[in-house]
């Protein structure tokens, strides 16, 4: 794999580490990372600022591109050691001039455990740490004399010398939010509980928070050695005007407080270079710089009247608040665009989702008369071929029939049945006939008329059930066909009896019971 002006094969192992650390934090493509790269020296710090930052013009190249071509470069190693505090140097005189960039700063994340010693350990050394506490607060008391000396040692020294310098005022070591908190929480201790909305998370957080908000971001550092530092906050910051600028609303305002004696904020006051406390910073985001960047618009340094102090953080608020307000108008405008575009997806949506009712429905009333048809079809097949079993039983049963007999058998029955039509059926029953046999008799009529079919059989399946029943008109009797028994026994030896169709509710209802 490689990039269009580069070969990975031709990088490094150092290199290589480089770049697989700096697209690990940004997660910027090959093709960009590889020239950011190079043009910070394959430095990853350097790298990732400019990456979060914003790339300002470089100094260094500058100053080199102003040389004669005749001058031998040296090789890449050498210029990487050689050349890192001038590219510091001439960046920061180039920037001078203009707002800088705000720097960010690595912090003890808030889940990293705090390591502690076993007591044992602890006991055995601590003659040790009471003679480095001496001799950093002798140093430190030095420093407090010669400011110019720390400043100088922090441009002459390793990164990882400056490292070893983050947590050396015995102080617990904090995440960030916990830190913010006791900051805090001691302020209050110190000077009461005042108005002061200072953020309570870190100092990344706090650049990030007025980045995304828009807002103007005060860093407020503290030296609690210093001599200025208490009247300086009663008599300035906790001023009433100093209070009421900070809160209005209008000035869009987020403060951040540090005391020095922390890793974080000492590490916030080495990247601004601070050599005089107390000191506050005006941080804005400046998107003619970059996209992403913070900068540095207002620096205020040692002890200032309030007064003076409202009157620098109007002149650094007034003199950044119109590309703000662009920006503000621009993301009002996307907001509205886009809550135009919510409620027309929202409008659509609604009546995708009416038209797909409407469609349910209309697919529900198509199965449901579809469903009907298909039930109507199958009762008149069902019909269909009751009738034509009810036809085959009629004449198998026609078949079964007794014969009729004669005159001359004296305890035949006699008969008389009058159909609904009118008809009358007169015929003569054996004295054992059955009842059923009647039954038979009045269904298989029209049968009887006709001319027997001697190879009809009997329907399979077919349960056949008399739709009528017999009864005598006076006084009435019902003779059911359910009832059994024969005829003579049940009507005697002769009688009139009259059809009573049997309706599907009626036989219905005598099933239920």
């Amino acid at each position: 794999m490689s990039t269009p002006d580069f070969d990975l094969d031709q990088l490094s192992d150092a290199e290589r580490t480089a770049l697989d650390t700096y697209t690990a934090v940004t997660g910027q493509e090959l093709t960009d990372a590889i020239p950011l790269l190079r043009r910070s020296q394959w430095n990853v710090q350097i790298a990732i600022a400019k990456f979060f930052d914003g790339e300002g013009p470089d100094p260094f190249e500058e100053a080199r591109s102003a040389l004669p071509q005749s001058t031998p470069q040296p090789n890449r190693q050498t210029r990487n050691l050689m050349t890192e505090d001038l590219t510091e140097q001439l960046s920061f005189t180039a920037r001078s001039g203009a707002a800088d960039p705000a720097p960010r700063v690595d912090t003890q994340s808030d889940d990293q455990p705090v390591y502690r010693p076993p007591f044992i350990i602890a006991l055995l050394f601590t003659p040790f740490n009471l003679v480095y506490r001496l001799l950093f607060s002798s140093f430190r008391l030095f420093g407090n004399l010669f400011p110019f000396l720390p400043r100088l040692f922090n441009a002459t020294a390793s990164p990882a010398l400056q490292g070893t310098r983050r947590n050396t005022t015995g102080r617990r070591a904090l995440g960030p939010k916990d830190t913010a908190a006791r900051f805090i929480r001691e302020f209050e201790e110190e000077h009461g509980s005042q108005p002061i909305p200072f953020l309570e998370n870190g100092y990344n957080m706090a650049l990030e928070k007025a980045h995304r908000d828009l807002k103007f971001l005060v860093v407020v550092l503290f030296s609690p050695e210093h001599d200025d530092t208490n009247s300086w906050v009663r008599d300035t910051l906790l001023a009433p005007e100093v209070l009421e600028f900070i809160n209005d609303s209008r000035n869009n305002l987020l403060v951040w407080g540090g005391n020095v004696k922390d890793s974080e904020a000492y590490q916030v006051s080495n990247s601004l270079r601070v050599t005089k406390f107390p000191f506050a910073a005006v941080m804005v985001h400046t998107p003619n710089v970059s996209s992403t960047a913070m900068s540095v618009v207002g620096r205020i340094a040692g002890p200032t009247t309030p007064t003076e102090l409202t009157d620098r953080l109007r002149k650094a608020i007034s003199s950044n608040q119109e590309p703000l307000e662009r920006i503000r108008a621009s993301r009002a405008e996307q907001q509205a665009s886009r809550s135009l575009r919510e409620q027309q997806d929202s409008a659509y949506e609604r009546s995708l989702a009416i038209d797909r009712e409407r469609a349910r429905q209309r697919r529900e009333a198509e199965a449901a008369q579809q469903r009907e048809e298909q039930e109507a079809a199958d009762r008149q097949a069902a019909h269909e071929k009751r009738q034509r079993d009810l036809a085959q039983w009629k004449k198998w049963r026609v078949k079964s029939l007794s014969a009729e007999p004669g005159t001359d058998v004296k305890d035949a029955v006699r008969i008389s049945v009058r159909l609904p039509n009118g008809e009358r059926i007169m015929r003569r029953f054996a004295a054992d006939a059955e009842l059923e046999e009647l039954y038979a008799v009045v269904e298989c009529y029209e049968e009887l008329q006709a001319e027997r079919d001697s190879d009809v059989s009997e329907p399979e399946g077919f349960e056949h059930k008399y739709g009528f029943r017999l009864v005598s008109p006076m006084p009435r009797a019902v003779y059911g066909v359910e009832d059994g028994g024969t005829i003579r026994d049940k009507i005697g030896r002769g009688g009139n009896l009259l059809v009573e169709p049997i309706d599907e509710d009626e036989e219905n209802e005598d099933e239920s019971t």
